[in-house]
């Protein structure tokens, strides 16, 4: 397929459906008043507004929100099981820190689901999951040498993987994996921050797109997991220079 053929709205469509968010997989009206503020709140920190350490100060959101503190702790206790939030004892709640030890437990964890995944659609290989992916490849390109890219490519290849999993049929598979790819996307962003970086995941990513054209699962496993890899140690180099 030429670059000509892609249909750039495709990847829009499916876009919509895998919002970069807490809930991803609820529409907000069903969200409860602790979820919807959970939501906001966690997008903050995952765009960087908030940062690891700062405090999430309940009054202020409580204030903020129109509500008593009540659902404001409902709230923080959502972003604590989501790893996004930690409670001190006499101290409340902050935004998690960066932690190159979670970091490489939950890009083991992450590798081995996308594992299944990949097994799926090597064996099926969805004509729209194909074309949804070429898309992807081709904005990934382009957010690849620009040199304030990185977030915005982090976020399109986490919203790739998700997609990717829908098409595996496996709900239960889709949930874990949005969950803890929503937990490593600040690592991500790090992992992802230079051009240079960038493009060797790029480089990945279409070698991958050629095993999946040819069905080969043990190739696009392997290539999967070199990616993650690679952007996971780059995270914990930056994450040591942090610490320095």
């Amino acid at each position: 397929m030429k670059p000509s053929d892609i249909d750039p709205g495709l990847l829009s469509r499916w876009e919509g459906a895998v919002a970069f968010r807490l809930f991803a997989d609820q529409p907000t009206p069903t969200l409860t008043v602790p979820e919807q503020i959970a939501a906001q709140v966690g997008e903050r920190i995952l765009d960087g507004r908030l940062q690891p350490g700062e405090r999430i100060a309940e009054q202020e959101l409580a204030d903020e929100f129109k509500v008593s503190r009540g659902p404001v702790r409902e709230a923080i206790r959502v972003l604590e099981r989501e790893g996004l939030a930690t409670v001190l004892a006499r101290r409340g709640a902050i935004v998690t820190e960066l932690s190159a030890d979670e970091l490489r437990e939950l890009y083991q964890i992450r590798a081995g689901l996308f594992d299944i995944v990949a097994r799926q659609v090597a064996a099926t290989r969805p004509p729209e999951l194909l074309a949804v992916l070429r898309a992807g490849m081709q904005r990934l390109d382009a957010l690849a040498v620009l040199p304030d890219g990185g977030d915005a490519y982090a976020e399109t290849t986490y919203r790739l993987l998700i997609i990717a999993a829908r098409f595996c049929g496996n709900q239960r598979l889709q949930r874990m994996l949005s969950a803890l790819s929503l937990q490593t996307l600040r690592y991500s962003k790090l992992g992802l921050a230079s051009v240079e970086r960038r493009q060797r995941s790029a480089r990945l990513w279409r070698q991958a797109m050629v095993a999946l054209d040819r069905g080969d699962a043990e190739r696009l496993m392997t290539l999967s997991r070199q990616r993650i890899h690679e952007s996971g140690e780059e995270a914990v180099r930056r994450l040591a220079e942090d610490h320095a």
